[in-house]
């Protein structure tokens, strides 16, 4: 990119190009939410907007926030609370950017999320799989013609969610042959699971009626924690800006348990 410095309209031109954001019917907008700087020369990542966050970025001296949850949801009280007040404000005083990329950062078919976890779960290809309105935003991963067994699916998915413990309904096939994979608060597609005929499905977080729907449809659910299945996305998300604008990058880890 030469001598000059990256600015924050390129860096999320690039984003825009790369995510196609408009392509998904969102629950909040994705691309600049708070403006800030012109240049940018250090990019913190992370997975949820918030003063943890910020206070982080405002350490590492950042120009640019960039996350998988933004700040702005659909629903959420239109005046400004105390708690928003102060994360503007942390972003305000320090002069940073935020940009957050939601859907399209699950559904893309290389960097997002699911695309990752199928990768690091050790499947061997993957498909399109789960329509939001018109637009895939999971992937249905394949093993290959071995499979795995349930329990080596289990020590996967764990070691994929950086040892977070899976809750594991495993009701299904003895050989798990292919998976779906939707991160976040995803469950109620083990239905479209469930008809496309996979032995297994992977998200976030789990809900009471799964149990029985595991048992009762014979197949294997996975619920790994919302935070732990959105990692990937958005840390690999600033990789490649970093690559692409020699910017410095730093992903910020907050653990969540859920």
């Amino acid at each position: 990119m030469g001598d000059a410095p990256a600015t924050t309209a390129d860096i999320l031109a690039f984003c825009d190009r790369l995510l196609e954001p408009g392509r998904f019917r969102d629950y909040a907008p994705n691309g600049l939410q708070v403006p800030g700087p012109e240049h940018v020369h250090t990019v913190v990542t992370g997975v949820s907007a918030h003063a943890e966050l910020f206070e982080a970025a405002v350490a590492e001296d950042a120009d640019l926030v960039l996350a998988h949850h933004g700040i702005f949801w659909k629903g959420a009280p239109l005046g400004i609370t105390p708690a928003l007040k102060r994360r503007l404000q942390l972003l305000f005083d320090a002069d940073i950017a935020l940009a957050a990329y939601h859907l399209p950062l699950d559904g893309h078919p290389e960097i997002g999320n699911n695309a990752l976890l199928a990768d690091a779960l050790g499947c061997v290809a993957h498909t399109p799989f789960g329509d939001h309105e018109g637009t895939a935003i999971g992937v249905a991963g394949d093993f290959g013609a071995g499979g795995v067994t349930p329990a080596e699916l289990v020590s996967r998915v764990r070691e994929a969610c950086f040892g977070r413990e899976p809750l594991a309904f495993l009701e299904g096939p003895e050989t798990i042959r292919r998976i779906g994979i939707i991160s976040g608060a995803a469950i109620d597609y083990v239905a479209d699971a469930v008809a496309a005929g996979l032995d297994a499905f992977l998200t976030g977080e789990p809900a009471e009626r799964v149990m029985a729907i595991a048992r009762e449809e014979g197949i294997h659910v996975f619920a790994a924690g919302h935070y732990a299945t959105e990692v990937r996305g958005i840390r690999r998300l600033g990789e490649l800006i970093a690559q692409e604008f020699g910017v410095r990058h730093v992903f910020v880890d907050v653990p969540n348990p859920i």
